[in-house]
């Protein structure tokens, strides 16, 4: 192994230890909590509190994915199977405030699964109601 490489493999391997502990990018902190994709609309507003603003999107034609077992008795593993129909999703979408130090933050979820998380503006203070 040349020298140069030798001084930088522990800093290359504590840089790829670190990456695997990270949380991912399309993921969200609501407090020390952790919202990411494929949760349920319920559980992100029971992790975030309510949302400013939700909106009903329209629908989207998704395919119907069957889920079996893919091996022999006592594998947790599946196959995912296109049984060759499709399914309608609501689409949803729901705009989280954090304040006006924080930006705010748009997630979007077809049929109750969260799909998308997406940046917006810096928050604001809300008004006492």
């Amino acid at each position: 192994m040349a020298p140069v490489f030798r001084q930088f493999l522990p800093v290359l391997s504590l840089a790829c230890v670190f990456m695997l502990f990270s949380d991912p990018a399309h993921a969200l902190r609501c407090g020390s909590r952790l919202v990411k994709d494929g949760m349920h609309e319920s559980r992100v507003i029971e992790l975030c509190g309510q949302p400013v603003s939700r909106r009903h999107l329209g629908y989207v034609l998704r395919p119907y994915i069957l889920k079996r077992p893919a091996g022999i008795l006592g594998t947790h593993y599946t196959r995912h199977v296109y049984s060759g129909f499709h399914q309608e999703l609501p689409v949803t979408e729901l705009v989280f405030n954090f304040g006006p130090r924080k930006l705010m933050r748009i997630l979007r979820f077809e049929g109750g699964q969260l799909t998308l998380i997406r940046t917006a503006g810096y928050g604001y203070h809300e008004k006492n109601r």
